[in-house]
């Protein structure tokens, strides 16, 4: 029924969609290594997105106009949307216990509930290989990052304010806006295929016009947020947004962009399949579903989970990562949306109790 949400179990072939000529190479070079590691049958989320290189500088406070201060700490990390929600997958479908005890999650899949597979691209430079082998340390399957010649990998510059724990975020795309026009990137057989908008537009608009064709699974995180064309709605099964990005896409303000059983009710009547969720920081989460119908449209209100705040520049993606982990594990049975989304608010609020943003994201015996 129009609508509804889909039975995940039920994907068309994928196979008549052609593979750009970079992306057949890269798969190409990496197909032997592929092989000699054979995934398991687990449920497969495919992650669409950025890969950027994470500057990361501590302060007590940000400086004025004009004003030099000195910074309590800085670090490099690797980090980008697409790459934190593909880690947080990939974490939090596997026991950090296990890793722990000598197991290599890039060759033993042993463990593993959800296959994670991270498309991409980075730079011809120092960063790259280093930020693929940390990708696969963590368990993902890498030969959908495409490395391009002449380009730069992706860099965030980050600054924490050390006692709220609050960040700002400067980006650079580089390499993730190299390759322009429409591009397949989902892999065909993905059950779950999650994107973000740190790439082009016009990429994440024709690829999930192409995954719920072939009846995949679809989250969007519209972040950084951007008015989205109306047609984009019906290939989303479910929306993920902050209060920021819910306002910018209703194009509501003041006290209409603030009741948010209003915000998020628009954005599933204009076509959202599945499920919308805000995400509300300190103040919870709100979330609104259709089994058959907008008639039938609910909302429902989560507490956050307790926690000392250090910094939650991960928390997003890690609420992201852990729904859709969710969402593929239910694949052969109901969904329940409350269920899913208190996973992800208990792995989000372990995420904001350490510093950092890849490096914060918990393991599934973490949660």
């Amino acid at each position: 029924m129009e609508g509804s949400p889909k039975s995940l179990h039920k994907r068309k072939d994928y196979r008549g969609l052609k593979l750009s000529a970079a992306l057949q190479a890269e798969i190409a070079r990496s197909k032997n290594e592929s092989l000699m590691s054979p995934r398991s049958n687990a449920p497969v989320v495919a992650v669409v997105g950025s890969l950027n290189v994470d500057f990361i500088t501590r302060t007590k406070r940000l400086p004025e106009a004009g004003e030099t201060l000195t910074a309590i700490s800085f670090d490099i990390g690797f980090g980008g949307k697409g790459a934190n929600q593909a880690v947080a997958c990939g974490r939090l479908s596997r026991r950090r216990s296990k890793v722990a005890a000598g197991a290599d999650a890039s060759t033993d899949h042993s463990d593993e509930t959800v296959n994670v597979r991270m498309i991409g691209a980075v730079g011809d430079d120092s960063f790259a290989d280093d930020f693929i082998r940390s990708l696969q340390d963590d368990g993902i399957d890498t030969t959908g990052i495409v490395r391009l010649p002449k380009q730069k990998t992706g860099i965030a510059n980050i600054i924490v304010e050390d006692e709220s724990g609050e960040n700002r975020i400067l980006l650079a795309p580089n390499a993730n806006y190299a390759r322009l026009g429409e591009v397949d990137l989902v892999p065909d057989d993905a059950d779950v295929v999650v994107f973000q908008l740190e790439i082009p537009l016009e990429q994440v608009l024709y690829n999930m016009k192409k995954a719920h064709a072939a009846n995949q699974y679809v989250l969007l995180n519209p972040a950084p947020a951007q008015v989205l064309p109306d047609d984009a709605y019906e290939n989303i099964d479910c929306l993920v947004v902050n209060e920021t990005e819910a306002a910018t896409l209703s194009q509501l303000s003041g006290a209409e962009a603030r009741d948010i059983d209003r915000v998020a009710t628009g954005l599933l009547y204009r076509g959202v399949r599945h499920l919308v969720v805000v995400t509300l920081g300190a103040k919870g989460v709100y979330y609104i579903s259709r089994s058959d119908g907008p008639a039938e449209a609910q909302g429902t209100f989560i507490s956050a989970c307790k926690a000392k705040v250090v910094d939650t520049t991960a928390a997003g993606d890690t609420f992201v990562g852990a729904l859709a982990v969710f969402i593929a594990r239910a694949k052969d049975r109901t969904l329940d949306p409350c269920e899913g989304i208190e996973f992800a608010n208990r792995a989000a609020a372990r995420t904001v109790e350490k510093p950092g943003a890849m490096a914060a994201i918990p393991w599934l015996d973490e949660v």
